[in-house]
């Protein structure tokens, strides 16, 4: 058996999709989640996948005493991947104080507490919109940092800092921080998947739940831009390749392949796909016809951004290969699944 690794967020889209893919590796997994954006139910859906339950704890990482009870509690945790986040970016620019105090204090505390139990490394769930606009594409590690759009993006910028300003004070811990692209898709069994409270913010949960009709139409946020159809450009990521990433980094740091105390991956496919080549790539994949209509710009949208990958493809013998038109088909699956439970 491998070690044991605590997912924070892990009942979160990401979290859920990372915790299968370790467990499917070999390795023992605790979840810690505080539920305040996902549902304990997802334990049900990955043990169903697995067949083998992860362990669960209700958590809130900014309480200092009770995230040390849990390494108390389970004291072969040895690598940890923090997902654990408030990530709404219009939420953050109303709500600045309350994402920074859930994006950093829960980090500070886990750092805090890594070398008094022995834990060895961290994988720090990061984001693109480090590199806002970029000058140059595609976007490489070693592009600058842009002045955060968001408060959001700014917890992201602060706590790389912060990791690697603790690992460069002295202590004997590894980081490796993955900087993702845009997560897409849902498992292939449709048993978990992207489940948003609300109004969806990203992009695909609201196509799909436009297509199945609970949406009355999808807006697309401008075709006026500098791209080839006007619209905006992104890097979509299918969120098992992604999650498959988590667990490279995690073999890379457990078997002492990492070569810098730090090291930062972009975590993407490296290519561009705009908004309505996606919406062209769903229907084609499902053949449901998709109501969308333009309307303007959106406020602080980037105009496009996708990574050079190659660091990732060579030093962690990782690919995002999935075609994009499979991946939304996982995406309507898992809708289609929601709709037959009585979700939505």
């Amino acid at each position: 058996m491998k070690e044991t690794i605590l997912v924070t967020g892990g009942t979160g889209f990401i979290g859920s999709h990372t915790t299968v893919e370790l467990q499917n590796a070999g390795y023992e997994v605790v979840i810690a989640d505080n539920l305040s954006n996902s549902s304990a139910d997802v334990i049900d859906g990955i043990e169903k996948i697995t067949g083998i339950r992860p362990a669960f704890e209700k958590v809130d990482l900014r309480d200092f005493d009770a995230t040390e009870a849990l390494f108390r509690k389970y004291p072969r945790i040895r690598g940890i991947i923090h997902f654990a986040a408030s990530k709404a970016v219009g939420e953050s620019v109303e709500k600045p104080l309350l994402y920074y105090r859930n994006n950093i204090i829960s980090l500070v505390n886990l750092l805090e507490l890594m070398p008094k139990y022995e834990v060895k490394g961290i994988i720090f769930s990061s984001s693109c919109t480090v590199y806002g606009q970029p000058d140059v594409l595609p976007v490489t590690e070693e592009s600058p940092i842009k002045k955060a759009e968001s408060p959001y993006g700014n917890t992201k910028q602060i706590n790389e800092e912060i990791i690697q300003d603790t690992v460069k004070s002295g202590s004997p811990i590894k980081s490796i921080i993955l900087r993702y692209f845009n997560p897409i898709g849902s498992h292939p069994t449709a048993i978990i998947g992207e489940m948003p409270n609300g109004v969806p913010q990203n992009l695909i949960p609201y196509l799909t739940q436009t297509a199945i009709g609970i949406r009355e139409c999808l807006s697309v946020f401008g075709d006026d831009y500098d791209t080839p159809d006007g619209s905006c450009i992104r890097d979509y990521i299918y969120v098992v390749d992604l999650a498959k990433a988590h667990v490279s980094a995690m073999t890379r740091i457990m078997e002492d392949q990492i070569e810098e105390p730090v090291e930062i991956y972009n975590i993407g496919t490296g290519r561009g796909t705009s908004v309505l080549e996606l919406i062209n790539a769903f229907e084609k994949a499902t053949g449901v016809r998709l109501n969308y209509k333009i309307v303007g710009r959106r406020a602080g949208d980037i105009e496009k951004v996708w990574g050079n990958v190659d660091k990732a493809n060579q030093k962690l013998g990782w690919r995002a290969d999935t075609p994009l038109e499979e991946v939304l088909a996982t995406a309507w699956r898992w809708q289609v699944a929601l709709r037959e439970r009585g979700v939505m």
